[in-house]
């Protein structure tokens, strides 16, 4: 985007619908069209880049949840309930600066004496608990499927297939990133030598006059580079992540000969295999960072001077460790959604997600167990692009089977919105579908806690569905008394409806709007949804 002071506010005028007899009113979609205005995240100020998803449409031109606004004009004298959020995940940082002082802590268990003291079936779960254990890189369940011969034939062989072309891939890749990175650093250091020192500029490039064609070429080569990152050093830090990516999906993601769980000790096909795991759902190792990230988005400390706000204030954050790097496992998650029920949780976060799910039933089962408990469970859509709707790009968990009718009404699913708005407004990744995706939410590039009391941008709808788990965390916060099914619908039906048609998944000639590439049509908007609420709950209207 273009800088905060300069930005055009074109076409923002906003009409009204008043919803009840109280002088607030939700707000609509700006009633023009403001497509063509020049909105680029990378243009955005600093304190806008970080803070976008909290950010008001109409106020700020930028497609956020209307956070900031929210607490300046509803929350700010009120008092809320305390609301427990799980976060199925990754492992978390427990310690990190912007976190701790807002994690769940289990009053019944004594920490470190080996004893299930709450007797609860979980030893030692302090903050919440640990699947997978030791463990942590692992296959995808199409590579399982092929490993262990799950399934009928049909199911293996189309595991076989998707194995055997998405390795090819990763190989392909891999070897591409390799001349990429030898390609840049040797340019890099060239033009140091060249130039006579050990940092330069665009200005510097551009100042060189090459005395051959090598030289000529370096300089093209880094000032390509140097229009997607500010140096050339975060450039290879790019491009290392890409080689480590596609490391891991060669080393463990689709090794059909690499077994993950093996540390773990159980049957993770067998559901009645219990008592494996820990109580300690603290990240292993660095790059560990999904959860942490994740838990920042919905419930950083607020206002305490470091990092990040978090979108809900009263709450406190289980951690459970369920999700690993590479598909997580049926029986986890529906053990995970069990045990955030039975300790409390209102609200579960779900940023996950996989194309093959053997035992989808048991995740079921635990969805609709939730749903008898009043539990809501956000999920995010995925990051292929893809339309969900078609039977090509199934992706677990999901609340129904071949599109049909869902099997309980907690299950909201959230596609990614970029921080343009208008035709790009839908990330280039997010997944979409009318019957599978339920609301849009800011996805790209957040800003959010990472291990080590560090703070990093990263992107998908894994940042999209903790967004809207943190609004429904608000939700259930100030006004206890509604059930799950009524917040999920009152986040779908408060919602901004824009009429602009969107890119869909990078392809500009894919378009649709939003009403068709989702179930309600809608962007999350946290003021709308409060104020739908305190309706809602003085029954001054109906869902």
């Amino acid at each position: 985007m273009t800088s905060f002071f300069s930005r055009p506010l074109i076409g923002l005028s906003a009409g009204l619908v008043l919803m009840g007899c109280g002088s607030t009113a939700l707000v609509s979609t700006p009633i023009e069209n403001i497509d063509t205005t020049p909105l680029k995240i990378s243009d955005l100020s600093d304190t806008e880049k970080k803070n976008w998803g909290h950010l008001d449409l109409v106020a700020d031109t930028i497609p956020g949840m209307s956070v900031d606004k929210a607490y300046a004009e509803i929350i700010k004298n009120k008092k809320g309930e305390t609301v427990i959020v799980t976060v199925l995940d990754s492992g978390m940082d427990l310690d990190h600066e912007d976190l701790k002082n807002v994690l769940w802590t289990n009053k019944g268990e004594k920490p470190g004496d080996g004893i299930d003291n709450d007797k609860n079936g979980y030893v030692d779960d302090i903050h919440g608990y640990n699947f997978l254990g030791k463990s942590y890189n692992e296959q995808l369940e199409a590579t399982r499927i092929v490993r262990l011969k799950l399934g009928d034939a049909a199911l293996q062989a189309k595991a076989k297939t998707k194995v055997e072309t998405e390795y090819a891939k990763a190989s392909q890749q891999k070897q591409q990133y390799e001349q990429i990175f030898q390609t840049v650093k040797n340019a890099d250091e060239a033009v140091k030598k060249e130039l006579g020192k050990d940092t330069y500029t665009k200005k510097d490039l551009a100042g060189i006059e090459p005395k051959d064609e090598a030289m000529q070429q370096n300089v093209g080569i880094l000032t390509q580079m140097l229009s997607y990152e500010d140096s050339i050093d975060k450039v290879l830090e790019q491009v290392e992540e890409g080689l480590k990516y596609f490391s891991d999906q060669l080393n463990y993601n689709y090794n059909v000969d690499f077994n993950g769980r093996k540390e773990v000790g159980d049957n993770p096909y067998d559901i009645t295999d219990l008592g494996y795991g820990n109580g300690n759902p603290q990240n292993l190792e660095e790059d560990e960072s999904h959860g942490t990230h994740v838990a920042g988005i919905i419930g950083a400390e607020r206002n305490n001077g470091k990092g990040v706000n978090g979108v809900a204030n009263n709450v406190k954050i289980m951690s459970v460790r369920a999700v690993p790097n590479g598909d997580e496992y049926d029986k986890d998650i529906a053990l995970g959604i069990r045990y955030a029920v039975d300790n409390g949780a209102k609200v579960i976060n779900g940023s996950f997600g996989k194309a093959f799910s053997p035992n989808a039933q048991w995740v079921y089962d635990a969805i609709k167990y939730a749903a008898d408990n009043d539990v809501l469970f956000v999920h995010a859509a995925g990051n292929d692009g893809a339309d969900l709707d078609s039977p090509a790009n199934p992706n677990f968990p999901n609340d129904q089977v071949n599109n049909g009718p869902e099997i309980s009404d907690n299950v909201l699913t959230v596609g990614a919105l970029a921080s343009k708005y208008g035709s790009e407004m839908v990330a280039v990744f997010s997944n979409y579908g009318n019957v599978n995706v339920d609301v849009f939410a800011p996805g790209d590039e957040i800003y959010s806690t990472m291990p080590g009391n560090e703070y990093e941008f990263q992107g998908g709808t894994s940042m999209a569905a903790p967004a809207v788990a943190g609004v429904a965390a608000l939700i259930r916060s100030y006004y206890p008394k509604l059930t799950a099914s009524q917040v999920k619908h009152i986040i779908m039906e408060s919602g901004l409806a824009p009429r602009a048609k969107v890119i869909l998944g990078g392809d500009t000639s894919k378009t649709s709007t939003l009403d068709e590439i989702s179930t309600s049509g809608k962007i999350v908007n946290a003021y709308n949804a409060l104020i739908m609420a305190d309706n809602v709950s003085t029954g001054k209207i109906k869902l």
